[in-house]
């Protein structure tokens, strides 16, 4: 599929590709137990930069469906199709992925009794199906009592069935376990839930409907000062929501917390405001279209980093170039980070020779 340039806002494609080239150095390291702590996740509460990566790629993700849809008045007859072919192809380049990487770790080709069935690309396909449905057939207003009362009914939730604890009575973990079995969960049940589990779908909708809202301001607004401006607003306006509303609803990724789901919009915004201002108004910091080779093919290059990465660790490339190449170099820390970056950079490779060619792949 060509490219059409001029229908493209640059600072979309690098902050996308930002935050693919950061999922792939966080879940890349050299050496297990010498990740920098900033590319590692907070194991329950807490918040880092890598925990911004992944709810910044879905709040762009709303911003796209926006406007996506609007090119056809958001007409469910030209859309519809479209749209729930989309939702099945990125869940089942999902699964297939997981397939993949169990048949290479195992390797053996038995994998399904195992076979974890949640997952990034599953929570992807699966949220930007409910937006765009809904985005077609509700009148885009609604979507601002809509969200509050998702994240709010997510919250009571949480409460009422003991959803902050790490444990196995934690409402999040029961479901998960009810709707799917321990054996099809991340680590096969041994941190209780999954990430990208049932009930933690319902922010995540929430967080994707926040993009589409941004979405919004950006398309009826021509002028790049007037849209910058509604962002940084909302922008500021959610981080302090967010951080007011963790001390009684703490900053969760595994959970996907209201609060969370704020935090992260909020810096989200304020990241694609600033962006927007200093690449497509101001038409600096040139160096940053680095990441628009990887922000045009983001799913397939995040698809290709999965598999490879699992790959390069079956086959100990990971570890004997640690060893060997990175380590003596940079010693623990930062040979664990050298790795990462050069693998990154090989991906980054396959990117450019799809942007080189002016091709698209979507999912």
């Amino acid at each position: 599929m060509q490219l059409n340039a001029s229908n493209r806002i640059e600072s979309l494609d690098i902050l996308r590709g930002v935050t693919v080239c950061g999922m792939i150095l966080v879940n890349n390291a050299g050496a297990c137990g010498f990740g920098y702590t900033p590319l590692k996740h907070a194991k329950w509460d807490g918040f880092t930069p890598a925990d911004l990566v992944f709810p910044m790629f879905m709040f762009i993700m709303g911003v796209s469906i926006y406007l996506s849809l609007s090119k056809h008045n958001f007409n469910p007859s030209a859309y519809l199709s479209k749209v729930l072919s989309r939702t099945v192809k990125i869940v089942l380049a999902g699964i297939v992925m997981h397939i993949a990487m169990s048949m290479i770790a195992e390797q053996t080709f038995d994998v399904l009794e195992t076979l974890r069935i949640p997952g990034v690309l599953q929570r992807l396909g699966i949220c930007y199906g409910i937006v765009a449905i809904m985005a077609l057939y509700m009148k885009h207003r609604n979507f601002y009592w809509l969200i509050p009362l998702l994240l709010v009914g997510y919250s009571i939730i949480l409460a009422a069935g003991n959803g902050y604890e790490k444990c196995a009575d934690n409402i999040c973990a029961i479901v998960d376990n009810l709707v799917f079995t321990s054996n099809h969960i991340y680590l096969k049940g041994k941190q209780f839930l999954d990430p990208e589990g049932v009930l933690s779908t319902i922010p995540a909708v929430a967080q994707v409907m926040i993009g589409f809202i941004c979405g919004k301001y950006i398309k009826e607004n021509k002028d790049n000062i007037d849209r910058v401006l509604p962002m940084f607003i909302l922008g500021t306006i959610l981080l302090i929501i967010g951080y007011l509303w963790s001390y009684s609803c703490p900053l969760n990724k595994r959970l996907w917390t209201p609060s969370f789901t704020c935090v992260t919009c909020g810096v989200s915004a304020l990241m694609l405001a600033v962006s927007m201002y200093v690449i497509d108004e101001k038409k600096k910091w040139k160096r940053l279209r680095f990441f628009t080779v990887v922000g045009i093919n983001p799913l397939v290059i995040f698809l290709l980093s999965e598999i490879l990465g699992e790959a390069f660790r079956t086959l100990e490339i990971t570890t004997w170039s640690f060893v060997h190449l990175w380590q003596p170099v940079f010693g623990d820390y930062g040979g664990s980070l050298m790795y990462a970056i050069v693998f990154m950079l090989i991906n980054w490779g396959v990117a450019y020779l799809l942007y080189r060619k002016n091709i698209t792949i979507k999912l």
